[in-house]
């Protein structure tokens, strides 16, 4: 079944920018719905942007104009880019993935916004 590489966390300052990358194992076209996930720590998980197999998006209100999320046919890839980032944005970020009715997590990629 598909399985979910994650990629592209690390320090960066406010303002600055990150792109995530998610490769799975099979052709993303073929997947329902992927998604991005954050966890900060004491805080619940939460969606931060989704993208149907139509290529429909929705983005979590605090980041709509900031990240984008969008995938790449050749390289089997789906990425989120994140731009103006602010220390709120600070946080763990799965990827999802949802295919025949089975959902699958990437193993986390942490992100840090500070000075």
């Amino acid at each position: 079944q598909v399985q979910l590489v994650e990629s592209g966390g690390g320090l960066v300052q406010p303002g600055g920018s990150l792109r995530l990358s998610c490769a799975a194992s099979r052709s993303i076209f073929t997947i329902n719905v992927m998604a991005w996930y954050r966890q900060a720590p004491g805080k619940e998980r939460e969606l931060v942007a989704s993208i149907t197999r139509s290529g429909s998006t929705n983005y979590l209100d605090s980041v709509k104009g900031r990240f984008s999320i969008f995938r790449e046919r050749a390289e089997g890839t789906m990425y989120l880019q994140m731009d103006t980032l602010k220390p709120e944005d600070t946080a763990v970020y799965y990827c999802y993935a949802q295919m025949g009715g089975v959902t699958t997590w990437g193993q986390g990629t942490q992100v840090t916004v500070s000075s």
